[in-house]
C-alpha cells in the first residue's frame, strides 16, 4: 500500500505478540484500520483484547512484529530512534490517565513543554484559544498540586494540542476523574475534533466516554470485530455485552 493517504493514522495487517514459545500471546492478529483526519475515534474491548496495544503501536510507543503503521504519510515502523523521537514530539500528542505533569512547572509551563523541548516558538493566538477552550486562563500560574484532578487533565489536554499534532492519542483520559470532570474533558476532546479539526484516538472502557466519539472500534482477541458510527452509550454497552472474537467485522 502506498504511503499517501487521507487517514491521520493507519495500521495495515499489524501483528504483535508478547513472549516466546508456548508462553507467547498474540495481542494483535492482523489488524488493519484507518483513522480519519479530524474525527474522534474510540477504541474499546474486553481486558486483554489488544486495545491499548493497538494504540501504543499506532503512536510509535511499541514495536510491531509485522505489517505497517503510518502517521500521515510517514511509516512509523520504518523510523530509527531519532525519527521516532521527533515524530512523537512534533506530530503526535498524548493524554494519559495519570496526567504526567511535571510538579515543579506551572500549568502554562507544562502546556508549552513539548514546544520548549523541540525548540519551537509558542503560537500565542493558538495557545490562547486552547487555554480558553479548556477554561484554564486563571490557573496558568498554578502548579499541579494546586489544581484539581479535572484541571490537571485539562492541562494535559492543552499540552497535547498546543503543538498542533497530526493526531492525539488518549489512553483512558477520564479514568482518574469524577463524572463531572470527566464530562468536561470529553467535551473538550469533542470540541477539538469538531471545531479545531483535530484527530482524536481514545482508548476507553467507559461506554459514556465512547459515546462522545464519532466512531467506536471494538476489539476482541486481538482483532477488530465491530464498529459503531454515531454511537450512543446504550448502543456501546449492548455491543460490549455481545462481543465475540470469532465473529466477522460488523459495521453499524
Amino acid at each position: 500500500m502506498a504511503g499517501k493517504s487521507e487517514a491521520a493514522a493507519r495500521a495495515v495487517d499489524v501483528w504483535k505478540s508478547y513472549g516466546t514459545g508456548e508462553a507467547a500471546v498474540t495481542a494483535l492478529g492482523g489488524v488493519s484500520v484507518e483513522l480519519d483526519r479530524g474525527r474522534f475515534t474510540a477504541i474499546m474491548g474486553p481486558s486483554g483484547s489488544g486495545k491499548s496495544t493497538l494504540m501504543h503501536c499506532l503512536a510509535g510507543l511499541d514495536t510491531i512484529d509485522s505489517g505497517d503503521v503510518w502517521i500521515g504519510d510517514t511509516k512509523v515502523n520504518g523510523l530509527r530512534d531519532k525519527g521516532l523521537t521527533e515524530l512523537r514530539r512534533d506530530r503526535v500528542g498524548f493524554i494519559f490517565q495519570q496526567f504526567n505533569l511535571l510538579p515543579t512547572l506551572t500549568a502554562e509551563e507544562n502546556i508549552t513543554l513539548p514546544l520548549a523541548i523541540g525548540g519551537r516558538k509558542v503560537d500565542r493566538a493558538w495557545f490562547d484559544l486552547v487555554v480558553e477552550t479548556v477554561g484554564l486562563r486563571d490557573r496558568l500560574s498554578h502548579r499541579p498540586t494546586q489544581l484539581s484532578g479535572g484541571q490537571q487533565q485539562r492541562v494535559a489536554c492543552a499540552r497535547a494540542l498546543v503543538s498542533r499534532p497530526q493526531v492525539v492519542f488518549a489512553d483512558e483520559p477520564t479514568g482518574n476523574l469524577d463524572s463531572r470532570s470527566g464530562a468536561e474533558v470529553l467535551g473538550f476532546l469533542r470540541r477539538s475534533s469538531t471545531e479545531f479539526d483535530q484527530t482524536i484516538v481514545m482508548v476507553t472502557h467507559d461506554a459514556v466516554a465512547a459515546s462522545y466519539a464519532d466512531r467506536v472500534i471494538f476489539l476482541a482477541d486481538g482483532r477488530i470485530v465491530r464498529e459503531l458510527h454515531h454511537p450512543t452509550a446504550d448502543a456501546v454497552l449492548e455491543t460490549m455485552k455481545n462481543l465475540d472474537g470469532d465473529e466477522e467485522l460488523v459495521v453499524a
